[in-house]
């Protein structure tokens, strides 16, 4: 019986792996309004993960919290997020327009 030399697999690296995840979640909510639990649950990413992307793009001003209310997942108050800017909410001012 003669060995044949096994194909090495070229490993992701952590920095590929952490672009594909933070993708996978800026498209994901750019379709759809989620929590962050719902939106694990949808595309296999760690919750943990998510949690700090999500940190990442607000820095970024890339997401936005909409409203705080029931998950569908896990029947707790939670904020539901997306990245589509059309959908977003403009702060109110209560600053007088003077000019």
């Amino acid at each position: 019986m003669i060995n044949k030399p096994t194909p090495k697999l070229k490993k992701q690296s952590k920095d590929k792996f952490k672009l594909t995840q933070l993708q996978t979640i800026f498209e994901y909510l750019s379709k759809k309004i989620a929590t962050a639990t719902m939106v694990s649950k949808a595309t296999k990413v760690p919750q943990k993960n998510i949690c700090r992307y999500k940190k990442d793009l607000e820095k970024r001003g890339l997401i936005m919290e909409l409203e705080k209310k029931t998950c569908k997942v896990t029947g707790f108050k939670a904020w539901y997020l997306t990245t589509n800017p059309d959908l977003f909410i403009q702060p109110v001012t209560n600053q007088l327009n003077l000019f």
